[in-house]
């Protein structure tokens, strides 16, 4: 079936084009199985074995050759037997390549191939923390996409094809691992793991350190240090059990047997990571009051976009991450209303606005990219593909009918594809073939602009009745900021009942708006011009906001309270960065202090700075280089 000429004249000759992010010969095998034998050494920060790759020949290749960068290779073997290896040079972002053959004779059409190798210090795949970073023991975890894999282990590190796994891995701490836990794991010191789903190499996830576990589900774990297992208990109790169900019921079965969570200590930079049977998260969940609990929705989407069916080179992101984000909405949506899923939309829109308005480059707001040779696989990785893919589904969606109509095809769609990669074109094939009948309507979707066209999605006007309810609250208060000069004034005006039916993401839209304020929505205001006003509005929204436990509100109110300069506030604020290491809130943060009290900055961040991750503790030491003070 041919598609809309502005698509068909974009078709590549290839579909899916060869990855270019990778030096393997991936085309050249199938990879039947793969099965890590690891040890784990804290005081050398190293980890050490061998991969066994189970492989099929497809073509008449007489080498294999797989992606490294950052690792010491010491050998390799061809079913058992002494194989030829070769190191070629470092080429910049992609590597070493290592090209391995047998000795003497031909490869066979089916053979073992074990690599025996070890991690170096600089590579960045493993990330190892110290006592200082945790509640008292080392730990270690691997965040491997885009294109890390090859920092952890030599293989075909590529989204294009998929292996079972099975893992044993050796280490003084309990393990956890992309797969299923198996009989006698820990015994010994060793953690046994099966992965019976075909997973991309980006998605070998691990970590080891001082963790327990407690049950969360009938199919469910959360891991942690010991010290804050009960309040992960608690958050996530009953709440991941009713998102897989509700996933269940909008795609189909959950196919991975188990979801279990870590909580990673509390220096973890990065919001989580969507390891199959076992979500890497940031402890900046833990809430207490289970109000950041729709973040786990997005990971346990990944469990069927990504995970199941996954983009074949990284040009193709979006099928990853626009997937998931709009699965997330969805069972967001049927779990708290469809009001709750516009205004995330509206959130979402709002903050890939700044990118768009950003110095960011044009393609950098391209939904489908030309990936080539001299691009770094991690330079896709911005909203575009998380918001402006969303977006585009969601435009489908309604374009088609609403979710009665567009469901059934997300059901064909992952049941078709699932255990596979593929590109847009096979996304689009599938569409039309699927909505045959409705060939008027997809015709007339303006392809250009939402696939190829830099800037705002087309189609990105969302409305939602619980955004009118915050953005009169907000307009109220502009209002009357100008008008009133005593804090009785307010206090008659406004009480703590204006936000009590405000759920987070409204808490957080609305602390948004008032401190954006004076950040371009109105230049002419600014909260530190009205100092009467902002001490008002501190202590009628106190209990709601400024006593919350939620990281994402203490957050924003920290960032509301220095940016008025209310001087009380930069010590709070120095004191939580002396507790949170999720670069989300740590680098803005410092940013803004830095420009309201630069001692205090560099004294915090000098007092703290070997709590923080290696990659947060580079990026603060740039911005309090960079940033001027006001």
């Amino acid at each position: 079936m041919k598609l809309p000429s502005v698509l068909e004249e974009k078709r590549p000759a290839e579909s899916p084009e060869a990855d270019l992010s990778t030096q393997s010969n991936y085309k050249d095998f199938q990879i039947k199985h793969t099965t890590l034998d690891l040890d784990v050494d804290f005081e050398k920060r190293e980890v050490s074995g061998h991969v066994t790759f189970e492989l099929r020949r497809v073509t008449d290749a007489e080498e294999v050759r797989l992606d490294t960068a950052c690792l010491d290779v010491h050998g390799a073997t061809i079913d058992g037997e002494n194989a030829e290896i070769e190191l070629k040079p470092e080429l910049h972002f992609l590597g070493k390549q290592l090209i391995v053959k047998p000795v003497g004779k031909r490869l066979p059409d089916e053979f073992k191939l074990s690599v025996q190798f070890n991690t170096k210090n600089e590579g960045t795949a493993l990330q190892w923390l110290d006592e200082k970073q945790t509640s008292g023991k080392p730990f270690v975890f691997n965040q491997l996409e885009t294109t890390y894999a090859r920092c952890f282990m030599p293989c075909f590190d590529t989204p294009v094809v998929k292996s079972q796994m099975t893992a044993n891995i050796r280490s003084p701490y309990p393990v956890v691992f992309a797969g299923v836990e198996t009989e006698g794991s820990g015994e010994g010191g060793v953690y046994k793991f099966e992965q019976k789903i075909p997973i991309c190499s980006y998605l070998t996830g691990f970590a080891s350190g001082d963790l327990v576990s407690a049950e969360i589900g009938p199919r469910s774990k959360v891991y942690s240090e010991p010290y804050i297992i009960k309040d992960c208990q608690d958050e996530f109790s009953e709440d991941v059990e009713n998102f897989i169900k509700t996933a269940e019921d909008i795609i189909f079965e959950y196919e991975w047997g188990t979801y279990n969570i870590l909580i990673n200590p509390s220096s973890y930079p990065y919001g989580g990571m969507e390891n199959p049977n076992i979500t890497f998260a940031t402890p900046t969940l833990i809430a207490h009051d289970k109000s950041n609990n729709d973040v786990i929705a997005h990971e346990l989407a990944h469990s069927w976009s990504g995970n199941l069916v996954t983009n074949a080179n990284w040009g193709h992101v979006w099928l990853n991450e626009g997937w998931t984000v709009y699965l997330e909405k969805r069972i967001i949506g049927a779990v708290h209303g469809e009001q709750t899923r516009l205004l995330g939309y509206m959130f979402g829109n709002t903050d890939y606005l700044e990118l768009v308005n950003s110095d960011e480059p044009p393609e950098a707001t391209v939904l489908v990219r030309q990936f080539t040779a001299e691009m770094n696989a991690d330079d896709v990785m911005n909203l575009t593909p998380y918001i402006k893919g969303s977006c585009f589904l969601y435009h489908l969606e309604t374009k088609l009918g609403g979710k009665e109509v567009f469901d059934p095809f997300i059901k064909h769609y992952f049941a078709k594809y699932a255990k596979k990669s593929l590109d847009t074109w096979q996304f689009l094939d599938t569409l039309f073939e699927f909505f045959s009948d409705k060939r008027e309507v997809l015709d007339a979707i303006d392809w250009k602009a939402w696939l190829f066209t830099p800037g705002m999605p087309p189609d990105s006007e969302f409305k939602s009745t619980l955004a009118d309810e915050v953005t009169k609250l907000a307009d109220r208060w502009f209002a009357k900021v100008a008008e009133f000069d005593q804090a009785s004034q307010f206090t008659s005006e406004f009480s703590k009942s204006d936000i009590e039916s405000f759920n987070p993401m409204q808490l957080m839209m609305f602390l948004n708006i008032i401190t954006q304020s004076n950040a371009g929505c109105n230049p002419t205001f600014a909260w530190k011009k009205h100092p009467i006003a902002t001490e008002a509005f501190v202590n009628i929204y106190e209990d709601k906001i400024f006593k919350s436990q939620n990281p994402e509100i203490i957050y924003r109110n920290l960032v509301f309270q220095v940016t008025a300069e209310v001087k009380s506030s930069y010590q709070k604020a120095a004191d939580w960065l002396g507790k949170v290491g999720r670069m989300k809130y740590v680098v803005p943060l410092y940013r803004l202090l830095n420009q309201k009290d630069r001692h205090l900055a560099i004294e915090t961040f000098n007092q703290h700075k070997e709590f923080y991750h290696p990659i947060c503790k580079a990026r603060v030491d740039v911005v309090l280089q960079t940033t001027k003070t006001t």
